[in-house]
């Protein structure tokens, strides 16, 4: 089965974001990536909701959100009205993660968790079949263009692994240094989903780069 690909528009042109949305529209990509920081959980600012309403508006694709901020759960409503189809969320930002787990699936969107690169997938076990999708970074999260960390294909190993045993259908979606490369050997340890920002929108032809992934 092929990836499903969310570009990430953190690493869009802002000053042509409409052109670039439309070009996703057009392209063989599944999903938008949408990076939400809060220059607390994460060392960086992103996009705040009035942008994302227009991006909403604009987009042809579901949206897949992460929140890269601390008490998510206040937003849950905010990113139910941009009509989210994925709404992620840090492991390490929640101190009741099964409940906003469930806030997110009560508000009707699919909920997914992130775990950063030092957090181990086995803390994972007791939400596993609750989530929609685990999301693993493979940089350190809060900038584009980072260089890819090595680690993460055995977390994604791991992950499946967790997976299988325990019966869940949960997606392994990774963000973080994606190309097509790391994205083959992402896909060959067992991911689902590959977030891609640079490797998209620094390409010459980033439609083909999107489709690239897509066929890996």
């Amino acid at each position: 089965m092929k990836p499903i690909i969310s570009p990430s528009i953190l690493s869009a042109d802002f000053g042509n974001l409409a052109r670039d949305i439309e070009m996703i529209n057009r392209s063989e990509a599944e999903w938008v990536h949408i990076d939400i920081m809060d220059g607390v959980f994460v060392p960086n600012i992103s996009f705040g909701f009035p942008v994302l309403k227009y991006v909403a508006k604009l987009s042809q694709k579901p949206l897949d959100v992460h929140l890269m901020i601390v008490q998510p759960e206040k937003f849950i409503s905010e990113v139910k009205a941009l009509g989210a189809h994925v709404m992620n969320v840090h492991y390490e930002a929640c101190t009741h993660l099964h409940r906003v787990i469930q806030q997110i699936r009560e508000a009707g969107m699919q909920p997914a968790v992130t775990i950063n690169p030092a957090t181990p997938v086995s803390l994972l076990k007791d939400i596993i079949n609750d989530v929609y999708m685990v999301l693993i970074m493979s940089v350190n999260p809060g900038f584009g263009g980072q260089k890819f960390i090595e680690h993460s294909l055995e977390k994604v190993r791991e992950l499946r692994e967790l997976i299988t045993l325990t019966g869940s259908k949960a997606l392994i979606e990774v963000d973080g240094g994606v190309n097509p490369d790391t994205g083959k050997r992402l896909l060959a340890a067992g991911a689902d989903v590959l977030v891609a920002g640079n490797a998209v929108f620094s390409a010459p032809d980033p439609m083909e780069a999107i489709r690239a992934l897509r066929n890996l």
